[in-house]
């Protein structure tokens, strides 16, 4: 084992986690934008409830959830040692040198990723904790069913200037974030050629954009339709 922890805490291991554990919330993001989509039905939220409960309560989903909580804490854990690494090797030449040549994405990576950080502590206090901690979402029923009406707690949320607000900040981040770490998990996993590099790149830069646009939509769709309801 101390040959794997050796590895792990290595900068080519530390780079591979954050690769691997990367494009896994990458997929992620896609799987949670096409349940959150649902908000935008316009059914009083019956869709989008059923969707909360089934995602809160199905035992296969559960255990899915301690992956995505794991590679949540290895990404944010290894990004942090990584950032800690870099600036205690910026005294060398090819350190200095790597610095100087990277995007303003790559040299502030650390930035965006506490950024980020605090977006989700915010979205995972505000839904995620109350859903299944605490009494404090009103309660609806649908064929026989009592469940919490989280479609009712998320209008209430984005219905308040200053938590879209920081949804924007979040999400723009987090297209931050995307634009150099989509194309720099492929690089680490050694997935670069002159053929189809180019193809990464754009797919890279399309889903970094289109991803974040889609999910401040929901935020900005609520926050207008709220507005135009006074």
């Amino acid at each position: 084992m101390r040959w794997l922890i050796d590895f792990l805490t290595s900068s080519i291991g530390k780079k591979l986690v954050m690769s691997l554990t990367g494009l896994f919330l990458i997929s992620f993001l896609v799987v949670h934008l096409l349940g959150n989509l649902q908000l935008l039905i316009p059914d009083g939220g019956v869709k989008f409830n059923i969707y909360a409960k089934f995602m809160t309560t199905n035992p296969i989903v559960k255990f899915l959830a301690i992956g995505l909580y794991t590679g949540i804490l290895l990404h944010t854990v290894q990004g942090i040692l990584i950032v800690l690494g870099n600036k205690k090797a910026k005294g060398s030449k090819y350190a200095v040198s790597t610095y100087e040549n990277g995007s303003w994405m790559s040299k502030n990576m650390g930035l965006l990723g506490l950024l980020i950080l605090f977006f989700l502590c915010v979205h995972m206090g505000d839904f995620w904790y109350k859903m299944k901690f605490t009494d404090q979402m009103p309660m609806v029923t649908y064929d026989g069913v009592v469940m919490k009406d989280l479609y009712t707690a998320v209008y209430t949320s984005f219905s308040q200037v200053w938590i879209v607000i920081i949804y924007l900040i979040g999400l723009v981040a987090l297209s931050l974030h995307l634009l150099h770490g989509f194309q720099s998990a492929f690089t680490t996993l050694g997935l670069r050629h002159k053929k189809y590099t180019p193809l990464i790149k754009l797919m890279g830069i399309g889903f970094s954009v289109a991803i974040p646009a889609l999910y401040a939509l929901i935020p900005l769709w609520v926050l207008i339709k709220e507005a135009a309801n006074y």
